[in-house]
């Protein structure tokens, strides 16, 4: 713009002396409306550099805003990270309850019908443990009263092995013997006490101990009594029509005894004969002694055990 008015003016200068007075003042007020021109440019120019600064300055605090605000959003994207991680780990725990939770609420259910289960198992115990306790109670019964049953026959039995061995004390412990098996009394008679050889006739000596025995047990009612015959192994020298062997000879004997007891008082249904012959040994038949333990006649007593068998039965 200086440069403008110097030259306006150098042109005037030198002109000033060929130009009428018009153009003068023509020239002088183009200068006058250059001048106002050039202040209102200088104007609008100074108001363009001040709004420059102040733009400037704008930016330069827009930038510095941005770089705050970039710093923030960094920290701020950081803290969302960190967020969003603690949001993922807790959200995976989360399920993990869930997860857990309906196992436990399966576990739960399980172990309800379990102790459901065993209480109902429980309830049908006891039911038949009282049942149990009952029939154990009746049977604990039961057994007191089979005990005493027992007791009294072995008493029985006993005083019974003692009322006929005091009724055969005057005869030899070789002829007879009494002892008590199985609950039972068993009286053995040796041969030469009862029958000489091959014979079915009993000796005067043989029908006093027999009738000894009888008077001993005719008041009895309740027993039964066996009366078995044996023999050993060697065969009979004199066979008959109704002897043919050791068999035939041993319950000859037996009935022969038989009717010696019911002659001493003890009732016929009471007695049994039976012959074994050679077949129930005491000892094995080969000596002499042997063969005279095996000739023998056992005379079984049983006690009535009707009593016993009702206990047992029920």
């Amino acid at each position: 713009m200086k440069r403008l008015s110097i030259f306006l003016l150098l042109a005037f200068l030198s002109s000033s002396c060929i130009v009428t007075k018009k153009k003068y003042d023509d020239m002088l007020a183009q200068k006058v409306k250059a001048e106002g021109e050039l202040a209102q440019k200088n104007s609008l120019l100074n108001k363009a550099t001040t709004d420059i600064n102040n733009l400037n300055q704008s930016i330069e605090k827009l930038k510095q805003d941005t770089a705050s605000l970039g710093e923030n959003f960094r920290a701020s994207s950081s803290k969302m990270n960190a967020l969003n991680k603690e949001y993922d780990q807790l959200n995976a725990y989360y399920k993990n309850l869930l997860n857990s939770s309906g196992k436990l609420n399966r576990d739960v259910t399980q172990q309800k019908e379990q102790l459901l289960a065993i209480q109902d198992n429980l309830m049908r115990t006891r039911r038949m443990n009282d049942s149990l306790s009952t029939s154990l109670a009746e049977r604990e019964k039961k057994v007191r009263e089979l005990e005493q049953v027992l007791a009294n026959k072995d008493k029985a039995v006993t005083d019974l092995k003692n009322r006929i061995s005091n009724a055969l004390l005057n005869f030899k412990e070789n002829d007879l013997t009494v002892k008590v098996k199985n609950g039972k009394v068993y009286v053995s008679l040796a041969e030469q006490l009862l029958f000489g050889s091959g014979s079915i006739d009993v000796d005067p000596k043989g029908v006093s101990a027999l009738q000894q025995l009888g008077k001993a047990v005719k008041d009895q009612r309740d027993l039964q009594i066996m009366v078995e015959g044996h023999t050993d192994n060697v065969p009979i020298s004199k066979k008959s029509q109704y002897m043919q062997d050791n068999w035939d000879l041993s319950v000859m004997r037996a009935t022969s005894i038989t009717k010696i007891l019911t002659k001493a008082g003890i009732s016929s249904n009471q007695l049994v004969a039976a012959g074994k012959g050679e077949f129930s040994p005491l000892a094995a038949n080969d000596s002499p002694q042997n063969k005279q333990k095996n000739r023998r006649t056992e005379i079984i007593i049983t006690p009535n055990l009707d009593e016993l068998f009702k206990i047992l039965g029920n």
